[in-house]
């Protein structure tokens, strides 16, 4: 029984270290929480999953709130090029339904459930010299987490990295009591885009306390949505949220009359700069030396505006998984661990980044997309599923002319 050590609690290593549990492995799990730490803190991210990344926890049977979670089939969305003006609005349809579910329902019942499973768990925070003697003990050690101590483990590739700052600040609130605008549409996302201002998304999710909405701002940085540097309480975020959308959204602003926080940890606030790192890190020298695999956002980090984090961890997550599976016997060298984080590289990550990267900067021929959308179903129905399945920007939004042929397709 091979021996596997797996580093972070998030969607990305619970999702691999349950995985590789039910196919045999003795897997050791280190993770900084416990689920009573999780379910009673503060909440973790907003998390909309698409129908790709559900399909995998349905196959691996975690999917243990599909028949609670609000299913998400389509997202209105709207262009507010000055405060009160609603310029251009359509609706986005999926092909597969959305979810989301409270990250601390979910880590907390699966770090249970791998407990129960037979799975091994650490909970202790990690540095580099904890890595490095973890790594010692295991023939594989896959690290999925980039924070605190080990932020330093895996160098940043700036090659891969377009930014070397935030591009938003974020602001991130579950509430209770939030009004739709056509009850008979729902659920439903709404998305609203203030250009040189920022994004606002509202999101149905499931909590702790039942469904409820999430809301994200994304704020340009130092611009007039960006009041939320100080990380203020639930109660004082959700005041300022009010008054945000009575002077720029009024029309969301009377939906929010009964809103309130659905608890003391509903709200989170910060900025996270897009970045990609070399997915495999030497620990030590000479005898000594280890190598540690990479996974999820210890790789890969993008701005949430895409809602590309967990289902891309979820994603990255199994193809580790099969990798693991189909290498059999073989040592777990560090060609090997190269060649499977670039296949997963090449295959989904970078089509995340480069989508990403354009929700954030919004070029020209993309702005276009969002115009053609308001006329065309066809390309709002595109648009998305490119959020679902991220390597059609490749396809059709990659550049003005692949822009210009597709819509010149329709007629």
């Amino acid at each position: 029984m091979r021996r596997i050590a797996v580093v972070g609690a998030g969607q990305a290593g619970l999702q691999l270290a349950l995985g590789l549990t039910a196919g045999g492995y003795r897997v050791t799990l280190v993770a900084e929480r416990t689920p009573e730490q999780l379910r009673g803190g503060r909440v973790l991210s907003t998390q909309a999953m698409f129908g790709p990344a559900l399909r995998i926890e349905a196959a691996a049977g975690l999917d243990l709130w599909a028949d609670e979670a609000p299913a998400v089939s389509a997202v209105r969305a709207v262009l507010t090029p000055s405060p009160g003006i609603r310029a251009l609005e359509f609706t986005m349809t999926l092909d597969e339904p959305a979810q989301s579910v409270d990250q601390r329902l979910k880590l907390a019942r699966w770090l249970e459930l791998l407990a129960e499973r037979g799975g091994r768990i650490e909970y202790r925070t990690l540095d580099r010299v904890g890595l490095h003697e973890l790594a010692r003990r295991h023939e594989l050690t896959v690290v999925a987490a980039g924070r605190g101590g080990l932020s330093g483990v895996f160098e940043r590739d700036a090659a891969r990295s377009s930014f070397d700052r935030p591009q938003r600040t974020l602001s991130c609130l579950y509430v209770h009591g939030v009004g739709s605008p056509d009850p008979a549409t729902e659920p439903r996302a709404r998305m609203h885009a203030l250009p040189g201002l920022g994004e606002l998304y509202l999101q149905p999710a499931l909590t702790a306390s039942g469904p409820c909405a999430i809301l994200l701002w994304e704020a340009l940085p130092g611009g007039p949505l960006d009041v939320f540097g100080d990380a203020p309480p639930p109660d004082v975020q959700l005041a300022r949220i009010r008054a945000l959308l009575l002077e720029y959204l009024p029309w969301e602003a009377e939906l929010w009359a009964a809103a309130e926080p659905t608890d003391a940890g509903a709200g989170l606030s910060g900025a996270v700069t897009p970045t990609v790192r070399r997915p495999v890190a030497e620990l030590g020298a000479g005898v000594d030396a280890v190598h540690v695999l990479g996974l999820g956002d210890a790789v890969v980090v993008n701005d949430p505006i895409a809602g590309q984090g967990a289902n891309s961890a979820a994603r990255a997550a199994e193809a580790y998984r099969r990798a693991i599976v189909e290498h059999g016997e073989a040592p777990f060298t560090a060609d090997w661990m190269h060649r499977t984080a670039e296949r997963f590289w090449q295959q989904h990550a970078r089509h995340t980044v480069e989508f990403t990267t354009a929700m954030l900067t919004v070029p020209e021929h993309v702005q276009g997309v969002f115009a053609a959308a308001a006329e065309h179903g066809a390309v709002a129905r595109r648009l998305a599923n490119t959020y679902a399945e991220p390597s059609d920007h490749a396809a059709w939004l990659a550049s003005p002319e692949l822009t210009a042929a597709y819509l010149a397709s329709l007629g």
